[in-house]
C-alpha cells in the first residue's frame, strides 16, 4: 500500500480521482521544490554573492512555483473542498499542522525571524505592521471557520437530518441543498485563507531584499520538506 492510499484509509474516504490527480501533481511539485532548494542553498553558499538579477530570477521562479501550487489547489477545491481538510497527500503529522487547509500565514514571520538577522529599521517596522494586519485577518477567518463548524450541527442541518430520518428519502433534496450551502461556505473560507497566505508571503518578499529572500525561501522549503520526512517516518513506524 502506498503512503497516499494508507492516508486515504486513515481519513475514512475512498479512492478519489480528484485526490489521486492532486497527489500526482503534488509529488511532482515537491520534486521541483527540492530542486529550487538546492539552488537557494547554492546561492547562499557561493563564495561571491551572486548578482542581484540572478537572485531576483531565482525568487521569481520560487513565486511562480508556489503560484502553480495554489492554482492547482484552487481547481481541486472547486471539485471537492472537503479534501483540503483531510488531504490524503499529507501524512497525519503534516495534517496536524494545517490551518484552514494550509499553513498559517503568520508562519512566514517565524521563518523570517529564524533565517534573516539583518533587517533594517525600516524593514523591521514594515514587518511589524504586516504582522498586526495579518493577525487581524487570521482572527476574522478563525471566526468564520468557527461559524461554519457550528452550522454543521445547527438547527438547519439538524432539521434536515430529522426529516430524513422520519421521511426516508423525502428529505434528500433538502439535505443536498444544506450540504451545498456548506460546501460553498467552505470553498469561500479556504479561498480567503489561501489568498491571505499568498498576499502575506508576497508582502514579506517585497519587504526583504534579494539576499534576504533567498534565505527566507530556503527556510520555507527546508521546513516543508523536513515536516514531510518526519511525517512519513512516523507513519512508517506505525
Amino acid at each position: 500500500m502506498t503512503n497516499g492510499n494508507r492516508n486515504r484509509d486513515n481519513c475514512g474516504g475512498s479512492s478519489s480521482n480528484v485526490a489521486d490527480s492532486f497527489q500526482t501533481f503534488f509529488n511532482g511539485w515537491l520534486g521541483r521544490q527540492q530542486h529550487f532548494l538546492d539552488q537557494l542553498l547554492s546561492a547562499q553558499q557561493c563564495s561571491h554573492e551572486p548578482p542581484y538579477e540572478d537572485l531576483k530570477d531565482l525568487i521569481r521562479g520560487m513565486l511562480a512555483h508556489y503560484q502553480q501550487y495554489y492554482e492547482e489547489k484552487s481547481r481541486m477545491v472547486q471539485q471537492n473542498v472537503f479534501l483540503v481538510f483531510c488531504p490524503t497527500w499529507f501524512s497525519p503529522f503534516e495534517r496536524s499542522t494545517l490551518w484552514i487547509g494550509g499553513f498559517k500565514p503568520a508562519l512566514a514571520f517565524r521563518l523570517v525571524s529564524d533565517s534573516v538577522s539583518d533587517l533594517s529599521l525600516d524593514q523591521w517596522e514594515s514587518m511589524q505592521r504586516l504582522i498586526l494586519e495579518t493577525r487581524v485577518e487570521e482572527r476574522i477567518l478563525n471566526d468564520e471557520m468557527a461559524r461554519i463548524q457550528e452550522s454543521m450541527a445547527g438547527p438547519q442541518l439538524l432539521e434536515i437530518a430529522r426529516q430524513r430520518a422520519q421521511l426516508g428519502g423525502g428529505a434528500i433534496a433538502e439535505e443536498a441543498a444544506g450540504l451545498e450551502m456548506l460546501r460553498k461556505a467552505m470553498q469561500e473560507v479556504v479561498a480567503s485563507a489561501d489568498m491571505l497566505r499568498i498576499t502575506t508571503a508576497a508582502r514579506v518578499v517585497e519587504i526583504l531584499n534579494p539576499v534576504q529572500n533567498v534565505k527566507f525561501f530556503a527556510a520555507a522549503a527546508q521546513l516543508m520538506l523536513a515536516a514531510r520526512n518526519v511525517g512519513w517516518q512516523k507513519d512508517t513506524e506505525k
